[in-house]
């Protein structure tokens, strides 16, 4: 697979606008661990290979274990997740997958048994953060840096 464009350099003032969002995200006082998981889950379901990798691997950098990053894809049969954990997955994969249900009441309400409202926004924020992220690297098929990358 080959590189489509390099959307930093053909349109980088948005392209600021969305890193400084993206800065944002990540210092928004969200557990850094909880925001790894939801970036992997949103890219896994997105289909994202550059940001399954890149996450996986700061994940991994920050003390993630890779038992819990081998089964964020299947976290409802996992008890290796909290209920926090949980909550924010199941936000994660309602609102990447919005078209599908909606967000539904039932998890609404559960999910702010977890969270604030104030960290609610936060995370759906971050939720939209990472799609848009996909849906920049999808498209344009962003290249992460494998053996296999490199031999193409």
């Amino acid at each position: 697979m080959k590189q489509r464009l390099q959307f930093f350099a053909k349109a980088p003032e948005i392209m600021k606008a969305v890193s400084a969002l993206n800065k944002a995200v990540d210092e928004c006082g969200l557990e850094v661990s909880l925001l790894h998981l939801i970036k992997l889950r949103a890219s896994q379901i997105n289909g994202c290979s550059f940001c399954v990798d890149m996450h996986s691997r700061e994940a991994r950098q920050d003390g993630e274990t890779e038992q819990r990053l081998y089964l964020v894809a299947a976290w409802k049969e996992s008890p290796l997740f909290s209920e926090r954990e949980r909550a924010a997955l199941a936000w994660t994969e309602a609102v990447t997958l919005i078209a599908g249900n909606g967000v539904p009441d039932e998890l609404y309400a559960r999910t702010l048994e977890h969270f604030s409202e104030e960290e609610l926004v936060k995370l759906s924020v971050a939720v939209g953060m990472i799609n848009t992220w996909n849906r920049l690297c999808v498209p344009f098929q962003a290249i992460h840096p494998t053996p296999a990358a490199k031999a193409a």
